[in-house]
């Protein structure tokens, strides 16, 4: 009885552990679409980009010829940390629970690519494809960027490494090959989904929808008093 208890509690924990870093993989999506628009890589946006610099060169090399921007090293660098937040609170650092926190981190920050793309109207699934999408421009297998495949292996090694403290054992890489399949079926419901999404997006955008007259001043900010 108390087996079964402990597996029924490890399962509700599981399920939890899914769904909140599927939200929080759909919100991100859902942020930088109303960021980007139909502009990947911060294309359009008030930033920056390097690809010259040897810090630049150095992503590069890691990110498979991706620019730098100081978008993305700022919404990078906040994911990362955000995986971290627990051991802020209170969790005990073991290799395991690093190890358990970088291979989540990688397969969720898949999620949140692909989920960018299939709710995007610009992309959608039917235009995500090589040729289409110039920041994945290298190779791709199949249907997805080879970024996908290296980044789904890394993070099965690194939830693998935990083995190597001793008492963790594979139930690190066990827990992680749960997490990664439940992201799996969750963004492909998100892929069924996106059309309902898209009508919202562009109902939102409907020529004469927007208020922002009603709210911001127009012509520059109102005189001081007694000018």
């Amino acid at each position: 009885m108390l087996e079964a208890m402990l597996t029924t509690a490890s399962l509700s924990e599981l399920v939890l552990r899914v769904l909140l870093l599927f939200g929080y993989a759909l919100l991100f999506a859902a942020v930088e679409i109303e960021i980007e628009g139909s502009h990947g890589w911060a294309e359009r946006l008030p930033t920056w980009f390097r690809v010259t610099p040897w810090y630049a060169r150095l992503y590069g090399l890691l990110m498979r010829g991706k620019p730098l921007t100081g978008y993305h090293a700022a919404m990078f660098g906040l994911s990362f940390w955000s995986f971290h937040l627990g051991f802020a609170s209170g969790v005990p650092w073991t290799w395991p629970a690093e190890a358990a926190a970088l291979a989540a981190y990688l397969v969720w920050s898949i999620a949140w690519d692909l989920m960018w793309f299939l709710l995007n109207p610009r992309f959608g699934w039917s235009r995500f494809r090589k040729g289409e999408v110039w920041w994945h421009g290298r190779t791709w297998i199949g249907r997805f960027p080879i970024d996908y495949y290296n980044g789904v292996a890394l993070s099965i090694a690194v939830a693998a490494s935990a083995w190597l403290a001793g008492d963790a054992g594979f139930a690190v890489l066990g827990r992680h090959l749960a997490l990664t399949a439940g992201l799996t079926v969750l963004t492909i419901l998100t892929a069924l989904a996106a059309p309902v999404y898209m009508r919202w997006y562009t109902h939102m955008r409907r020529p004469g929808a927007d208020e922002r007259h009603l709210c911001i001043p127009q012509g520059g900010p109102p005189s001081a008093q007694g000018s």
